[in-house]
Order: structure tokens, then sequence, then C-alpha cells
């Protein structure tokens, strides 16, 4: 009987270890499932945020009649946010609502490319022609200099705050010389070129008199385009002085004296007091919540990565 009941209990043990294996599996198999479903879903959610438009329009207000904003922010490039690209598609948006009555762009620009500059001011006047409708308001923030004001220019009407700084109606380019600092250091320039030009503006050689009186007429060219453009813009309401297009800003209070700014306001004011639609609907193009969250992400990471270095004591 003893072997029997030692049989039984054996058998005992190995049924149970076999339904607590399966039931183990069966678990590890929902719980596999639950996983998979989870990132499909975190998947389809990912997708969809990445297509996800980046523009920041309120649909309920947009399907009332707003005045449409715009904003033109940082360094105007090719790389930025304020690049031509991204304006132009805001712009178009902008003038293509049928609800929209006016278009604002609230500008806090030192200026950059006058490339890009200048691709947005076409565009402004091609969409002021398609729309005749249609006013564009420029509105200064802090400040509006160099390609800021090669876009306001297009505008119908310019305004400021008192204490905005406006103009910069220049052309610059720069660079530093190194000539003296590698005599002192016994450090040989090796240059070799194709083109008796081809190395101009090198910083590692002496400035040749021919190059730098060719690059100050294309600066000067440049300049003159950059002139006529403010003058087509702004017309008979300039105030002629010969600083006016030297280089140097202004205050928004003073800018009101040149002709540079039609009126000290804000946005909403030129919204509420002038289109006489005070419901703003912002038009900017912005990146998607993917590209914001990586972007934040990797400063994060950075961030966090650049403390543990500094702090480290084995590093010194």
């Amino acid at each position: 009987m003893s072997n029997e009941t030692e049989y039984k209990d054996e058998k005992d043990i190995l049924s149970q270890l076999a339904f607590a294996s399966l039931t183990e599996q069966r678990r590890a198999r929902r719980w596999n499932i639950f996983f998979k479903g989870l990132f499909a879903a975190y998947f389809f959610v990912l997708i969809f945020m990445l297509y996800l438009p980046g523009a920041t329009k309120d649909v309920g207000k947009a399907s009332k009649e707003h005045t449409a904003i715009i904003d033109i922010e940082g360094v105007i490039s090719s790389s930025s946010e304020a690049s031509a690209d991204n304006i132009i598609s805001g712009l178009r948006s902008a003038f293509k609502a049928e609800k929209s009555k006016a278009v604002i762009l609230r500008i806090n620009s030192p200026g950059g490319s006058p490339v890009q500059a200048g691709y947005i001011n076409d565009e402004i006047y091609r969409l002021k022609k398609k729309y005749p409708k249609k006013k564009v308001y420029a509105v200064i923030v802090d400040i509006c200099a160099s390609g800021g004001y090669y876009i306001a220019a297009a505008a119908d009407e310019i305004y400021a705050d008192k204490a905005s700084m406006v103009g910069s109606i220049g052309v610059l380019m720069n660079g530093f010389g190194f000539v003296d600092a590698m005599k002192k250091l016994g450090v040989e320039r090796r240059l070799y070129t194709a083109g008796a030009h081809k190395g101009f503006l090198d910083p590692f050689s002496k400035a040749n008199p021919e190059d730098v009186k060719h690059v100050q007429g294309l600066l000067k060219n440049i300049h003159q385009q950059f002139i006529n453009t403010v003058r087509k813009g702004r017309g008979d309401r300039l105030k002629e002085n010969d600083k006016l297009f030297s280089g140097l800003v202004w205050s928004g209070e003073e800018s009101v004296k040149l002709g540079l700014v039609d009126g000290l306001a804000s946005s909403s004011y030129v919204a509420r007091e002038i289109v006489k639609v005070e419901n703003l609907v912002d038009y900017t193009p912005r990146p998607n919540f993917v590209d914001r969250f990586a972007e934040k992400l990797g400063v994060s990471f950075g961030t966090t990565f650049l403390n543990k270095i500094l702090s480290s004591r084995e590093l010194w």
C-alpha cells in the first residue's frame, strides 16, 4: 500500500506541476498579447501624431469671422521655424481661409537671410494681389531688424510698441583674420585654388584689396535691393533722413516719426480697433507633437548627460 500511496503522491505532484506550468504559460501568453496590443496602439498613436498638422489653428474659432495671425519669431533662415517655406505655408492658409478678414504678421526677429526674407516679401505681394480685400498688418514685438523689417515692408501698415527696436536697414559680412596669429605660432598656410579669386575671404590669408572691393560692391548691391524694397512698401510715408538706411535701429516711438512705422499698437489692438474683428486665429505652422517631444527629449537627455559629466570627480 505504501508503494501505491507514494506512486499516487508522485502522480499528484506531477499533475500539479504540469497544471502550474500550463497556467504559467497561459499567463505569459496573455501578458504577451497585452503588451503586443499596447505596443500596436502606441505605434498607431505615434503615426497619427507624426502626420498631425503642425499648425495651431483653433478650428472652432476659425469657423467664425476672425483675424489671422502668423508669428515670425527668431532668426530668419532656411533651417529655422522662421523659414520662407514655413511662413509662406501659414500665409497661404491665412489668406485662403474664407472667414479670415485680415492677416497680422507678429514679428520678433533680429533678421537673417535676405533670400528667405525676400521670398516671404514677394509672396505677401502675390497673395495681396490674389486676395485684394484682405489687408496685411505687421506688428513688431521686441525687435524687427534687417530681414525682419524686409518682410514687414510688404505689409499695408506697420505697428510697434514704443520701446520696440526697428530698422537696421543694411547688409553686413564679417569674419576674422588669423595671419599674424599664424606667424607667432609658426604655422604656414598652404592654399591651392583653381581660379584667381576662389580663395577670397580666406581668414588665414591677407586681405586682397581687389577682393575687398568686390565684396563691398556685392554688399552695396544687396543693400540697394533692401532700400528699394523698403521704399516700395512705405512710399511717401518715409521721412527723408541721411541715416535712415545706414543700418541703425530706432525705438518704435522714433520709428513713427521716421515713417518706418505707422503707429503704436499691439496685435490685439490692431485686430480689435483697426480690423474690427477681435477674434484671433493663429496660422503659424508649428513643429508637430513628435518633433517637439523629440526635441525636448534630446535637450533633456543632453542636459542630464552633461550634468553627469561635470559632476563626476573621476574625470578631474
